[in-house]
């Protein structure tokens, strides 16, 4: 698969990488051993990087995540999170707790060093250059290799990278989520890759949606406005025609998603988490896919500005 850069620091990753939060949080019922199968699907057919988070079942995903890949560890980049208060799920960036936390998920994901180190969220009481200081005491020590931040703003994004290099900002972007291109001038200014999750619209644009109401209680989507009956039906209808534009394509809603996101930008990623070894492969058949210029006019005729209802942040 081709590899685009993330930042102008070396750091390279898939096409389309691998994002584990359903592994182990917020989407329904977890199965380890089809979840590990997934992971390793998704590495035999080209994916070399692979993103997990603390929050993840507060250190479950990171261990699932380190024991599917141990086997191939050299060959792929493996990113986490840090910055919250487990149970309070409190943004928390406090530099002892950082600390901890990053000596926790080497242990976790039993690296010797993580590839790339995000903070997940900001924390509003400690200051960015301090958090980014603490990050880079890492660095210099061969423990992370690359930076990024997550969930952030474009001033904050700009502070940390005068402190050190940022490789990655991390956001949602999916066709229903534009709210991260007003990022793309910073990001070319600085040189940084935009890793994008929740590329398939939180599983609107899988091609599987369902209402609220199917979904297992613990699952996220039940307090998200997509799903709200004032705002499903009508991104149902945007759901279903761009359906209908792929299959006139021969090609499913997911990878005509995914190769949207491809298209906007040569240092987009999208990381795309399924526990379905099968969804897996399908993800990852959009990195051959291409859409002409008159694809994506037809695109944007048909989602112009994304999915009705406010677009939040969930902690992902």
């Amino acid at each position: 698969m081709q590899q685009r850069p993330l930042g102008s620091q070396g750091l390279t990753a898939s096409a389309i990488g691998y994002g584990a939060m359903g592994t182990a949080f917020a989407y329904g019922a977890t199965d380890d051993t089809e979840s590990t199968t997934a992971i390793r699907r998704a590495h035999d057919l080209g994916v070399t990087h692979f993103d997990t988070a603390e929050l993840y079942g507060w250190g479950t995903g990171e261990r699932l995540l380190g024991k599917a890949l141990a086997p191939i560890r050299d060959e792929v980049t493996i990113a986490t999170k840090f910055g919250f208060t487990p149970d309070t799920y409190r943004p928390n960036s406090q530099l002892d707790h950082i600390r901890e936390v990053v000596d926790t998920s080497l242990k976790n994901l039993n690296v010797d060093s993580i590839d790339l180190l995000y903070q997940h969220i900001d924390d509003p009481e400690v200051p960015i250059e301090d958090v980014v200081g603490t990050m880079q005491e890492y660095v210099e020590a061969g423990k992370v290799k690359y930076l990024g931040l997550s969930n952030t703003s474009p001033e904050r994004l700009r502070a940390a990278h005068a402190v050190h290099p940022i490789s990655s900002l991390q956001t949602e972007y999916s066709l229903f989520a534009r709210e991260s291109e007003a990022f793309f001038p910073v990001l070319e200014e600085l040189g940084i890759g935009l890793v994008a999750y929740s590329p398939l619209g939180r599983g609107f644009l899988s091609g599987a949606v369902r209402p609220r109401s199917e979904y297992d209680a613990d699952d996220m989507r039940h307090m998200h406005p997509w799903w709200a009956p004032e705002h499903f039906d009508e991104n149902k209808h945007t759901a279903d025609a761009l359906a209908e534009f792929a299959a006139h394509k021969g090609i499913s809603l997911s990878q005509l998603s995914l190769a949207w996101l491809l298209a906007q930008r040569p240092y987009v990623v999208p990381i795309p988490g399924s526990k379905n070894p099968d969804r897996v492969a399908q993800n990852v058949g959009a990195a051959d896919v291409t859409l002409t210029a008159q694809d994506l006019a037809e695109i944007a005729r048909i989602a112009p500005t994304g999915a009705a209802g406010e677009q939040v942040w969930t902690r992902e």
